[in-house]
């Protein structure tokens, strides 16, 4: 009987390629099955579609109950299958590679429609990280919808030429050439879309082939697109479509030209699924539901961040975000060097005025990191694994002149040290930096081994003679091309650079693009990714300031991920996520910079934590906050409804402290500006409408965390003494006088100070369950005194001396969760770029005619 039923179910599933789930069990009932068997395929089916649906990975957010049809790969299936046989062939290991992949392709699938429904129009976006294999994704659900019949394939990809004919390849690779006969194409490697003669013969119902179309995100290529479709309308009734948007951020930018041509393609297509894949949390899709039409309403999946993927936190660290222990919370590894700021009028035009004639001079610190691009290349070559390409990218500016500026100092530069390589000093200094680097990123932290300089110098010949200098940019002649043989260049470039495009095996960068936006920021950084063979190598050269963007922008990125998937699990559709997304007080930054002069930004604090992390050293500064911790503590004894005293652990707490003294020391206490999610004003007006329209934050709890009574005291009020907490600044080359970045203030335990009970275990949930308990109102602020000097414990290799000129009063502050709807607060900011030239994204490509 088993046997029976389970032949049964298969030609259910042979049925489903046909009929929509509802429709196939109606044909069961046709073919005479009894009503048991019926019910049982049918309970089967519902079985395999909430094993989809309960995926651990990807989350996903959903509007309303779409039907899941799609439950995973059959054994007959042609596409899916030969991506896999590529993806082995290439070492991907099963485990846990290939079934990621298989289950987040397979997530995808399962939202579309099913393509024999009778017309749909569905609009998703699939949320994934800078340079973490979000081709090879869409091009699994390329695979898996076109084994279930999707007949036209449309991938917008990007503005440039380089990126859309690296799509192109790689889609004929992984799909075309391994079953040609099921393939047609529209467009090719050097040939955007040009119309056909005869839309018949690639839709007409004797076709029975799947049809691919590349092309660029541009007004004309897709106005020749939108016109052909329409002329082929006749044949399009029984296409279904799935329209892919490669860097979907990147289009809402250009709303007025491009979107509604991508609307015009699918008004032709009655069958048609658009969906846009990010890699930016801060996507104008996601924080900006105003591009309605475009806007993903069906469906939002956040891919999970594949294993061994370098990104923003791997390399530049990130602070503690609510709930983690500071000390479990890395650093980053020791890979990025200082770019001196007297160094970059060398490298980049200082204003536009400066481009044109421009020359760069070759600083010590791009020799460096030329010269450590070498050594790089010859190691990896001595390894023998991992990528055969060897890619160093230079990026000051986006103007295609200055890239042209640095090929003659590059090339000199390149011949000369060829003809050093004989030098003995030559040498000395390449060993001195070589082993200098390994002692600062030890290969075995990698699970690498450390390539001895001995190594090296016989593979340097090789490497400076193979190594050529490309300036890739919309206006160059040579491109990069990784399709003929090993590759070792190093490129400068911009935009054709920053967006999608794959630089095989990045191992230098060189950086000082100064940029208006964070979403921008996060696309510039090609050299996350993967680094098999050659992970403790990558080095980064770039300012400070640069730097300390991309170390909040890593804050943030991860914190925007963790509420994306915790907004998954309580919202229930894309639009409710969309707005509480958009109230992230985080995201101010992003919008303030984005607009480039002022925006009205709302921002909710409601179960939040705010801490501070930034500091002045001079002492009017801090010997104002100390000032204003004094009035606050002087308060607090008059006004509190008890105090505890717990010398032993160095902690004070002050219970039922009204709201208004709160209040008056946010309205004193400074803030360093560097820190915008720290707004005073914002938080007072945040405080005072949760008491005036929720009862809420009424009364408040103000502890002291510091250590117990010593040498290293610190007195807040007559009888209020603690000892000094130490809190190391993190190591800046060149840091900027008076400023002090301590990365993280507040540990987990600490949100718990005036909860009563054994706390020290509780998860973060679990403190914050705890809160909601008992209290459920109340605000917690709670001063921390810091000692000046702060030394870091020995095993703290990027921490420095704080070396403050006053103590340092830090402050953090705990936001009750609102049981019912929270308030927002809006304010009128601004991002002052006054004094900077910021290169922005040059977007004519977008209008402009096909080149």
């Amino acid at each position: 009987m088993t046997d029976e039923f389970d032949g049964m179910y298969e030609t259910f599933k042979a049925l489903l390629d046909s009929f929509p789930p509802s429709e196939a069990v109606k044909r069961l009932e046709q073919f005479g099955i009894s009503p048991d068997i019926v019910e049982q395929i049918r309970e089967r089916h519902e079985q395999q579609t909430i094993r989809v649906k309960e995926l651990e990975e990807p989350h996903a957010v959903v509007l309303g109950n779409r039907d899941t049809w799609y439950t995973g790969p059959h054994s007959k299936d042609k596409c899916w299958p030969a991506i896999v046989d590529l993806l082995r062939k290439d070492g991907w290991p099963q485990e846990p590679t290939i079934r990621s992949l298989d289950d987040s392709s397979t997530r995808v699938v399962s939202l579309l429609n099913h393509p024999k429904e009778k017309a749909f129009s569905t609009r998703g976006l699939v949320v994934g990280y800078v340079q973490s294999g979000k081709t090879t994704n869409f091009t699994s659900v390329m695979a898996k919808a076109a084994d279930r019949g999707y007949k036209l394939f449309i991938v917008l990809a990007g503005i440039h030429n380089g990126l859309r004919r690296q799509t192109q390849a790689r889609l004929v690779q992984q799909l075309v050439e391994p079953n040609p006969s099921m393939w047609s194409q529209l467009t090719g490697l050097d040939k955007d879309f040009t119309p056909q003669e005869n839309p018949a013969s690639y839709f007409g119902k004797s076709n029975k082939t799947r049809v691919l179309c590349v092309v660029k995100k541009n007004a004309t290529v897709l106005r020749k697109l939108a016109r052909w479709l329409e002329k082929a309308s006749d044949y399009l009734e029984d296409c279904p479509a799935l329209i892919i948007d490669d860097e979907a951020d990147q289009a809402t930018v250009a709303t007025k030209s491009i979107n509604p041509l991508i609307l015009d393609i699918m008004g032709s297509l009655p069958r048609s699924a658009y969906v846009g894949y990010t890699a930016s949390p801060f996507a104008n899709l996601l924080i900006d539901p105003s591009a309605e039409d475009l806007y993903p309403k069906d469906f939002i999946v956040n891919l999970p961040k594949p294993q061994g993927h370098f990104g923003t936190e791997v390399l530049f660290g990130r602070y503690a975000l609510d709930g983690e222990d500071p000390e479990q919370v890395d650093d980053g590894h020791d890979m990025i060097r200082s770019i001196p700021e007297g160094d970059v009028p060398c490298v980049r035009p200082g204003t536009r005025a400066d481009v044109e004639g421009f020359e760069p001079v070759i600083t010590d610190t791009l020799r460096m990191a030329v010269e450590y691009f070498w050594l790089v290349t010859a190691a990896r070559r001595a390894r023998g694994t991992g990528n055969p390409h060897s890619t160093m990218l230079i990026h000051t500016s986006v103007n295609t002149s200055v890239h042209n500026s640095f090929k003659r100092p590059l090339e000199h530069l390149r011949e000369r040290s060829a003809r050093s390589l004989a030098d003995p000093d030559f040498l000395s200094r390449l060993r001195d930096l070589w082993e200098q680097e390994g002692k600062r990123v030890p290969a075995e932290d990698f699970g690498e081994a450390q390539v001895p300089f001995e190594r090296l110098v016989p593979e340097l010949p090789g490497v400076l003679s193979s190594c050529r200098v490309i300036m890739d940019n919309s206006s160059s002649e040579y491109r990069l091309d990784y399709e003929n043989g090993p590759v070792v260049a190093i490129a400068v470039g911009g935009n054709t650079l920053s967006r999608g495009l794959t630089l095989e095996g990045l191992s230098v960068s060189y950086f000082v693009r100064a940029v208006s936006a964070y979403d921008t920021l996060l696309q510039m950084g090609r050299w996350f990714g993967f680094r098999n063979g050659y992970a403790d190598l990558p080095r980064i050269w770039m300012t400070d300031e640069l730097a300390e963007w991309f170390q909040h922008l890593a804050t943030v990125e991860t914190e925007m991920r963790r509420d994306i998937d915790i907004y998954m699990t309580e919202d229930e559709t894309p639009l409710t996520f969309a707005v509480r997304l958009r109230t992230h007080p985080a995201l101010r930054v992003t919008a303030a910079a984005k607009m480039r002069n002022a925006v009205t930004a709302a921002s909710s604090y409601g179960g939040k934590r705010v801490q501070t992390h930034y500091f002045h050293t001079n002492a009017d500064w801090l010997r104002r906050n100390m000032d204003a911790a004094r009035d606050l503590v002087a308060a607090s004894v008059a006004n509190a409804v008890r105090i505890e005293e717990r010398s032993a652990e160095g902690r004070y707490v002050f219970r039922d402290v009204p709201h208004n003294v709160v209040t008056d020391f946010l309205s004193t206490y400074r803030f360093h500006e560097k820190s915008p999610e720290n707004d005073a004003d914002l938080i007072i007006d945040y405080i005072r409408k949760r008491v005036a329209t929720a009862g809420s934050l009424g009364r408040w709890n103000v502890a002291i965390v510091g250590n117990p009574k010593g040498e290293n005291d610190f007195t807040f009020a007559p009888g209020v003494t603690v000892g000094r907490s130490i809190r190391a600044r993190l190591a800046v080359a060149n840091s900027a006088p008076d400023f002090a970045d301590i990365k993280t203030l507040m540990s987990r335990p600490d949100a718990a100070v005036d909860l009563d009970g054994d706390t020290a275990k509780l998860t973060e949930k679990g403190i914050m369950d705890l809160r909601r308990e008992k209290l459920p109102d109340h605000g917690l602020l709670v001063l921390y005194p810091i000692d000046r000097v702060s030394e870091p414990r020995p095993s703290k290799k990027l921490r420095a001396p704080l070396n403050a000129d006053e103590h340092v009063i830090g402050v953090g502050l705990v936001f009750p969760e609102p049981w019912d709807k929270d308030s927002e607060v809006e304010r009128y900011i601004s991002a002052d770029l006054s004094n900077v030239w910021i290169e922005e994204e040059d977007y004519s490509l977008l209008d402009g005619d096909d080149a």
